[in-house]
């Protein structure tokens, strides 16, 4: 479905826009995945629309049998990326899971604040944009995914999302369409 509405109660959510992952090779060109994202961002601060950065630090507590990481990461590997240019009005989500919602303050901020539609976009789409996507659907928000705002580390995964599972959860379309929705 593509982009038709935009919520006047709107929160903006990136997803793991910070320094380690934008090092990791990604199918698409990570420069204007990152441009589309600061284009957003500064929309909504412009008007006056909740922006949420979200990091992701660790993994969860509890049995993990997927593979440990055995390499040490850089220090700066959870930083912000610069270009988001964190302002004081953002809220700040550290996630040790794929979705955004699980076991962070992400919904109770959403309520505080009345959104009831939330725009997803960030790396990995696969991982955490489509985890918080369906988390997000399955809470009762009406969310929106601008595709070219958001790639991933594996082509099939990305275009499955993108053909298969967002078009059930989601509007879906392009950074423009969204943004001519905001002005």
């Amino acid at each position: 479905m593509p982009i038709t509405t935009l919520d006047s109660q709107s929160a903006l959510i990136v997803i793991d826009l910070q320094r380690g992952i934008l090092a990791l090779d990604t199918c698409h060109p990570v420069a204007p995945v990152v441009d589309n994202i600061a284009k957003l961002i500064s929309a909504f601060r412009r008007a006056h629309l909740p922006v949420v950065l979200v990091n992701v630090a660790g993994t969860p507590s509890g049995r993990n049998d997927q593979k440990a990481v055995t390499t040490k990461r850089p220090t700066d590997w959870s930083q912000l990326a610069d270009e988001l240019d964190v302002k004081a009005s953002d809220h700040l989500v550290t996630k040790k899971s794929w979705g955004a919602f699980t076991q962070t303050d992400l919904q109770q901020y959403l309520k505080l604040n009345g959104i009831s539609q939330v725009v997803i976009v960030g790396i990995a789409t696969s991982l955490g944009v489509e985890s918080t996507a369906r988390q997000a659907w399955e809470l009762g928000y009406n969310v929106c995914l601008p595709t070219d705002a958001m790639t991933d580390l594996n082509i099939a995964a990305h275009h499955h999302c993108l053909q298969w599972i967002f078009p059930k959860i989601a509007e879906t379309g392009s950074t423009q369409a969204l943004l001519s929705l905001l002005t």
